[in-house]
């Protein structure tokens, strides 16, 4: 059923208060906030990676505080196992049955601190969730429900004891993005407010599960013109072919950034994409799924950069409103 321009209006207004709630926590970052809601009402997940200290958990802890839902929070450590993340089957004397205990992973959101420094055994468990919403436990399906979203930080620079996340669990995130540090004006508001050392616990739910939901629905309506679409495909297919690129963007990314720009449009008040939609995301959306040959990469050159180039040399369509 198409989005009237009532339900868009009704959706941007929404979001913007979604957004505004995180800020509360976030100061002086609204882009990335809106880039993760927008990831949450895509049915995505989040990867923040920075240096420490910058609010990468802190942004997690204010997301999970506005809706309504359920919240969890793994810190991964070397000797985590798989169980302790999804749960595990336990022997009932009484009953004379096994029964299934839920991990953490069962919350509307799952925040996975520090999510490189598990064994990729670990991080692996991670994987099907993920993508299906489902935990299988002695050939048992148990859905984690809806709204579903696993926010995942990780620390760029400290590479001891830890493990890269492979290329199969990063296709797995919708958008990767950091916070970086604020600018002077927002350093020193944050510092006047120094005493306030859980800014996150003063966020509070402004909106249901349900109503989340809806609007993730709501989302997946919105209008694609072919010609979009025809855009965002050859810009995938640019990075599979680009010379600094040994692995480029897969179906699964195509098919995320198509998603997430829906999400973007409607959050803009317009029920239809247009191809600004899919620049604005292409870079959070497909840079961290490009793997750059080795060779361009010990050059210095970047995913980012890559993805950047290919906007420019890939021309948009003309495209006019519905």
């Amino acid at each position: 059923m198409p989005v009237t321009a009532e339900q868009a209006a009704w959706f941007a207004e929404a979001f913007e208060k979604l957004v505004a709630n995180v800020d509360q926590a976030i100061l002086g970052k609204q882009h990335v906030i809106r880039l993760v809601v927008a990831a949450m009402l895509s049915g995505g997940h989040v990867l923040l990676e920075d240096v420490p200290g910058t609010g990468k958990t802190v942004l997690a802890k204010a997301l999970a505080n506005t809706i309504d839902g359920t919240t969890a929070r793994i810190q991964f450590t070397p000797d985590l196992l798989p169980s302790d993340v999804t749960g595990v089957s336990v022997y009932d004397q009484k009953k004379g049955v096994f029964e299934f205990h839920p991990g953490p992973v069962f919350a509307s959101i799952l925040l996975a601190d520090e999510i490189n420094r598990a064994s990729p055994k670990t991080q692996s468990a991670l994987l099907e969730v993920m993508e299906e919403a489902v935990v299988t436990v002695d050939g048992v399906g148990h859905p984690v429900g809806s709204p579903f979203m696993v926010i995942a930080t990780q620390n760029p620079v400290e590479q001891s004891g830890t493990y890269s996340l492979p290329e199969a669990q990063l296709d797995r995130f919708l958008i990767k993005t950091s916070l970086g540090y604020p600018d002077h004006d927002t350093a020193v508001a944050l510092l006047m407010d120094a005493a306030n050392r859980a800014r996150a616990a003063k966020v509070t739910p402004i909106i249901a599960v349900s109503r989340i939901a809806t609007m993730a629905e709501l989302a997946t309506e919105v209008h694609a013109d072919r010609a979009v679409m025809d855009y965002l495909n050859r810009l995938v297919a640019a990075t599979r072919v680009d010379k600094d690129v040994a692995l480029g963007v897969s179906m699964r990314g195509a098919l995320a950034l198509a998603r997430a720009a829906k999400t973007w449009a409607l959050a803009s008040g317009r029920n239809y994409v247009i191809p600004d939609d899919v620049r604005d995301l292409a870079v959070p959306v497909l840079a961290h799924r490009v793997i750059v040959d080795p060779e361009s990469d010990f050059s210095g050159v970047t995913a980012e950069q890559i993805v950047n180039r290919i906007l420019v040399e890939v021309a948009p369509p003309a495209y006019a409103a519905p």
